[in-house]
């Protein structure tokens, strides 16, 4: 059962940025961050502010169709994961996720409720959601451990 840390509202992609970059600053070694939404609610957008948070100023993009990728620059690694075409845990293996969740940079996990079973128990959760009623830029992030 995961308890809720903290809950933002962000009303447009500047604040979902600000929310990733904030949270990166208070990123360890070998910790892991799982990231779900539905389509188009903002992941990679705050997965671009995370990687600025942690001093990573190449482009970030979803690596969708390769995975897995890392960023060397920041003050530790990223490892940004989409596992949203993994078709099985092996897939995974195959690309050497252990070194990534228990080495010494972050990892951020896209689709992360996709492969849960494989996730370690002390992951940070974050879940971002749209409520159109609010405006079509209103997001809510909850963050959970």
């Amino acid at each position: 059962m995961r308890n809720t840390m903290d809950i933002r509202d962000t009303y447009g992609p500047e604040e979902t940025y600000e929310v990733g970059k904030e949270l990166a600053k208070q990123a360890r070694p070998g910790q892991i961050y799982c990231l779900d939404g539905d389509l188009g609610v903002g992941k990679t957008v705050f997965t671009q502010g995370f990687a600025m948070g942690l001093g990573i100023t190449e482009p970030v993009n979803s690596p969708t169709f390769t995975i897995l990728q890392e960023y060397e620059e920041g003050r530790m690694p990223l490892y940004h994961f989409d596992v949203y075409r993994i078709g099985d845990v092996e897939e995974m293996e195959e690309i050497g996720y252990e070194d990534c969740f228990f080495g010494e940079g972050v990892c951020l996990i896209e689709w992360a409720s996709l492969i849960e079973e494989m996730i370690p128990e002390n992951a940070v959760w974050v879940t971002i959601e749209k409520d159109p009623q609010k405006g079509m830029d209103y997001r809510r992030i909850t963050i959970h451990s």
